[in-house]
């Protein structure tokens, strides 16, 4: 199965926010999931989303962060909040990954990098000394009005989960 690209548009804004300010809107997104579906964020209007960007399917650091969600989801439902993972892998992988971590949430295949590039996380990163480009571990909290309320730019991803819940809880 060929997965359509992604479609995007801003919503009041005409570019990323890699500054926090409560007057940023997200930026809307049609994409392919996991599970051989199309997700829109407008789905998700009166309702927070977590938005959750990471760099790769599988790998240490993705899983622990994606098992942390899964460990709060229930935490999360009840707080009325979706979880959305995102990163550039196909929906096959993304595929694999939900099914080997029981992962209860969606995710989001960016395959053409649109979204990641939208939202200000797509650059350089740095491994062992080697430069390459990348998805960064980013984290947009996106409120029932639409605005960007919180942006976590660096994660400690066994840790995150609980610091999105605590912010949830504050709103």
């Amino acid at each position: 199965m060929v997965a359509e690209p992604p479609t995007l548009a801003w919503h009041h804004s005409n570019t990323p926010p890699l500054q926090y300010s409560s007057r940023l809107f997200y930026a809307e997104f049609t994409a392919p999931t996991s599970a051989g579906g199309r997700i829109s964020l407008a789905d998700f209007k009166g309702k927070h989303v977590v938005l959750y960007f990471y760099p790769r399917d599988d790998t240490p650091g993705c899983t622990k962060e994606a098992c942390a969600f899964r460990d709060h989801f229930a935490a999360f439902k009840r707080k009325g909040a979706v979880v959305l993972g995102v990163s550039v892998d196909s929906v096959r992988a993304h595929d694999k990954f939900a099914q080997k971590f029981k992962l209860p949430f969606t995710l989001v295949s960016d395959e053409d990098r649109k979204i990641v590039a939208a939202y200000g996380v797509w650059g350089e990163k740095v491994f062992m000394g080697r430069k390459y480009l990348g998805t960064h571990r980013v984290t947009f909290l996106i409120g029932p009005d639409g605005r960007i309320k919180k942006i976590w730019p660096r994660v400690k991803p066994e840790d995150h989960a609980e610091e999105v819940l605590a912010a949830l809880s504050t709103r």
